[in-house]
């Protein structure tokens, strides 16, 4: 069986509503796109105290949506949480302070587009249709290897 080809992760610092033109092109052509917030976001009371108290997981449900808090133990791990919250996704868009993991940026352009940065201040634009092409394909560009 083949492999499945690796999440292309891109950092931003919008917020999601700003993306909402890509991630619905990407969903258009069968493209799944993920957030990952890294930050500290104290989920609400209920489930914090689940949580806490030594559960494996705390889910509430309702609305349309579903929260789960896992209690970590030590720092998240990168590979750990793709493949637990994001298989199959092609890309997966992090917002928040992510330590030493440096990964290649993504915000809009000033022509509608998405302007892709990587190391050394090297970037390229792209429309939206050119995006999602791309991220169908196995590289969008390369990007640091998981541990």
């Amino acid at each position: 069986m083949k492999r499945p080809p690796r999440a292309q992760l891109l950092q931003v610092e919008a917020d999601a509503a700003v993306f909402s033109p890509l991630i619905a092109a990407a969903r258009e052509a069968g493209v799944r796109v993920g957030w990952l917030t890294y930050d500290v976001e104290i989920p609400p009371d209920r489930l914090e105290t689940a949580a806490t108290s030594g559960v494996l997981r705390a889910v509430s449900v309702g609305g349309g949506r579903a929260i789960s808090v896992k209690p970590l133990v030590g720092a998240p791990v990168l590979g750990d949480l793709l493949r637990e919250h994001f298989a199959g996704c092609r890309l997966v868009l992090v917002s928040g302070e992510t330590g030493e993991l440096e990964l290649q940026s993504l915000e809009p352009a000033s022509d509608g587009g998405w302007r892709v940065g990587g190391p050394g201040g090297r970037e390229r634009v792209f429309s939206t249709q050119d995006l999602v092409r791309r991220l169908r394909g196995r590289h969008l560009l390369r990007q640091v290897p998981l541990k």
